[in-house]
This record gives structure tokens, C-alpha cells and sequence, in this order.
């Protein structure tokens, strides 16, 4: 059912456990890539039951299932809300999330998503987008280059890398790739050289999705979302994302503390569930994508 060749399913049996599925609830995968977690779910679901998946990239719309319990909804997860809505779902069961960038966007060279081709600067998710990495490597002045490397790729010489970027865009446009790379690689550590431009691509790969603002909007919905009890199963790739799950799971916010009542108790909107979960080295071994995956469920309160 599901298209391993497209995407191969990370932490397949521990998400989807995650989401104590009733087999007649209904359920959201807002990250839809190949449709592994989705046809695990489907699985587990009587005749009443619903899915609903979420999917912005052209590609993965290619593999929605013919399923009369299956609906492919073709936008952002940042709109969850409103297009369940669409749909006459205003409450479910449960929700998961894998944040990653599908193997077939990694491998598929003219998306711009890897190191390891050369290619036009792409990198957008949803190809109907305006915004693309070329516009950001060219068009994004030094302070807002330098404030990206730094806070979406964790990067300490950012200022050095933006003052390169835009000096060199000065004499002709950076089109690809390989001459984003050429241009940076000699600023980069020695031997670390291929972390740190995967780095590089991730900040700006986040930039052009505006990932983070997405995290967040979808976050927030997810408490509105959910039935008492529904839980929430998602998986994160990277610091970012993970800490601001994290967050929100335990205080229902992304930063400071939640407010204490009269008699020093907390309102929350979920409790977690379990501890971090990772993937095992045999996991890891079969698909070294896998490899920096951590698995958050909650459930709301």
C-alpha cells in the first residue's frame, strides 16, 4: 500500500503506537511523503473510521490511497484547522507528524534539497511557492543571511559565510548548488566540511518552508484539535523543531512559564506520554536517515 521506494517510515511501529488508536476515531497524518505511517494507521481502523492526510509537495499527492476512509487534503499542515473544517471535522482522535524531509526529496536531484547533486537552489516543499533558495541566497540582505545561518543552522561563523554570499552575488547571481558550495568550502572546518554545509542547506531549506512559523501555527491548533484524551505522536529531526515540541508539550507555550493560579497550580494542555523515544541502531542501520529522529506523544488533557 505504502511506497517504500519514495520514503521509508521512521519509527513506524512506535509512532503509531503512540496514538492508542480506537478503531473507530478518526486520525490525522499531516505529513503524508510516501504514506508508511498512513497505511499503518488505515490498518488499525474499522469501516467508521477516518483519516485525514495533510501534503503540500506535488510528489507525495501521487500516492494518496483509494481508500473510502482515506481523504488527501493537498496544503500545508499550518492550515490543519480550516481545512478539516472544509471537511466537517472540528475534533479527532489523534495526530502525527514527521517533520523530516521525505527521502524522495533528498533523492530526486532538481529538487535542490541535497548536498550531494548539483542542482538549481530550490528546496521548496510545496512547488507552487514563490519563494525558493535562490531568492534567499540572492535576494535576503547580509543581516538577515547572518540571522538565519545562525538561528536555523546553529552555525558560529554565520556573518562570515553572509559577508561571502553577498560579495560574490555582487559580480554574478549564485544559480546552483555547486556554486553555493565552491564558495563556502573553504570557509568550513576541515573534515567537517560535509556536516556543515548539510547545516547550510537545512537553515535555508527551513527559511524558504518557513518551517518553524508552520511548527508553531500547527502546534497551537493541535490543542483546539483534539478530543480529551486524543494524542498527539510527532517526530523531529533536528534541535529546533524537537525543543519547540518539547516546549509545547509541557507548558503549552514555545518560551517563558505558563501563568500560576491563586493557588500556585499550572494550566496545561497535555501531559506527555512515555519517555523520548529513538531510533535503534538496527533501525538506524537499515535507513541511517532515521538516525536523528526523537518521537514526542502527548495526550491532551
Amino acid at each position: 500500500m505504502n511506497n517504500q521506494n519514495y520514503h521509508k517510515p521512521v519509527l513506524l511501529k512506535e509512532t503509531v503506537e503512540g496514538l492508542a488508536i480506537k478503531p473507530s476515531g478518526v486520525y490525522v497524518d499531516v505529513t503524508f511523503g510516501g504514506g508508511g505511517h498512513s497505511a499503518e494507521i488505515l490498518k488499525q481502523l474499522n469501516p467508521d473510521g477516518k483519516l485525514f492526510a495533510f501534503d503540500q509537495d506535488k510528489d507525495a499527492q501521487q500516492n494518496a490511497f483509494k481508500d473510502d476512509r482515506f481523504t488527501l487534503i493537498p496544503e500545508n499542515f499550518r492550515f490543519i484547522k480550516r481545512f478539516l473544517r472544509l471537511h466537517g471535522i472540528r475534533k479527532v482522535d489523534g495526530i502525527l507528524g514527521d517533520f523530516g524531509v521525505s527521502s524522495h526529496q533528498f533523492d530526486v536531484a532538481e529538487r535542490g534539497f541535497s548536498t550531494r547533486f548539483d542542482a538549481k537552489l530550490d528546496m521548496r516543499m510545496n512547488q507552487n511557492d514563490q519563494l525558493s533558495a535562490y531568492e534567499v541566497i540572492n535576494d535576503y540582505s547580509e543581516a538577515q543571511l547572518k540571522s538565519l545561518f545562525y538561528e536555523y543552522g546553529e552555525l558560529k561563523n554565520s556573518p562570515k559565510l553572509a559577508r561571502t554570499i553577498v560579495l560574490a552575488r555582487k559580480e554574478s547571481p549564485i544559480k546552483t548548488g555547486d556554486e553555493l558550495q565552491k564558495l563556502l568550502t573553504p570557509l568550513l572546518f576541515k573534515g567537517k566540511e560535509f556536516k556543515i554545509l548539510a547545516q547550510i542547506y537545512q537553515a535555508i531549506r527551513i527559511e524558504v518552508n518557513q518551517e518553524i512559523e508552520a511548527l508553531k501555527s500547527f502546534l497551537i491548533q493541535t490543542d483546539q484539535l483534539l478530543e480529551k484524551g486524543g494524542r498527539l505522536s510527532l517526530i523531529s529531526y533536528h534541535s529546533l523543531e524537537d525543543r519547540l515540541v518539547k516546549r509545547y508539550i509541557r507548558s503549552g507555550l514555545f518560551e517563558g512559564q505558563p501563568e500560576k493560579d491563586f493557588y500556585g497550580n499550572i494550566s496545561v494542555p497535555f501531559k506527555k506520554v512515555g519517555k523520548l523515544i529513538k531510533p535503534t541502531t538496527e533501525e538506524i542501520k537499515e535507513n541511517n536517515r532515521a538516525r536523528s529522529a526523537r518521537l514526542r506523544v502527548a495526550e491532551k488533557l
